[in-house]
């Protein structure tokens, strides 16, 4: 097999820059899907049913539903609706956000009814509210639970991001397939986007590791 280095050479400013706005992408997304995850999680525990069936319906349709679809589905109908006009950054960010926030929600979920009842009932005990509780009881002892499941999470968003390639955001696979198409060959690009994906998830991997260890 002729394995053409000068055609990575060639592409090489290109894929630096798909990595960075895959990075970039991914971080935004993580941050604006653990927001809208810890809302949802909170709506879902919620004893008013006019929360809990909204939020419910949410997670259920972005956990139940292809990461592609969604793509597609706000590329080509959420953004224009909002700015008039497709926009490939936006509808990257968003549809990665609001697929995440429906597993954040489950991971915020999880963590939270994983700390045991009797705390906040001695909370409760001593006059702290139930945002008190919460803020000061509650959540510290969860995130440090949650910090495995959030680290896979984002891991699995940096890899998910090569779907947004679908809409021309200028990521990784854009240039990878850019690259084929130029060239029609198969090996260099993908090979090449694969050793990408896989030092950013090595790497994101490692950082979970260390974190996981000091906390």
């Amino acid at each position: 097999m002729d394995f053409r280095f000068d055609i990575i050479y060639e592409y090489g400013s290109l894929l630096l820059k798909g990595t960075g706005f895959t990075i970039i992408i991914s971080l935004a997304s993580i941050l604006l899907g653990s927001l809208g995850g810890l809302i949802l999680s909170f709506s879902k525990m919620s004893r008013f049913w006019f929360l809990t069936w909204p939020s419910q319906a949410y997670i259920n349709f972005f956990r139940g539903t292809p990461l592609y679809v969604q793509v597609l589905i706000v590329h080509f109908g959420l953004i224009p609706a909002m700015i008039g006009t497709t926009n490939a950054w936006a509808a990257a960010i968003t549809a990665l956000s609001l697929n995440s926030a429906a597993y954040c929600a489950e991971i915020f979920r999880a963590g939270i009814q994983s700390i045991d009842k009797g705390q906040r009932e001695a909370a409760y005990s001593l006059g702290m509210s139930h945002w008190e509780t919460m803020r000061h009881i509650i959540l510290p002892q969860a995130i440090k639970r949650m910090i495995p499941a959030f680290g896979n999470e984002f891991i699995v968003l940096v890899k998910d991001s090569s779907l947004v390639a679908l809409v021309a955001a200028p990521e990784v696979m854009y240039w990878s397939n850019a690259m084929r198409g130029q060239y029609m060959r198969v090996w260099e690009p993908y090979l090449t986007a694969a050793a990408i994906y896989f030092i950013l998830t090595y790497s994101l991997n490692k950082l979970l590791v260390y974190i996981e260890r000091k906390v």
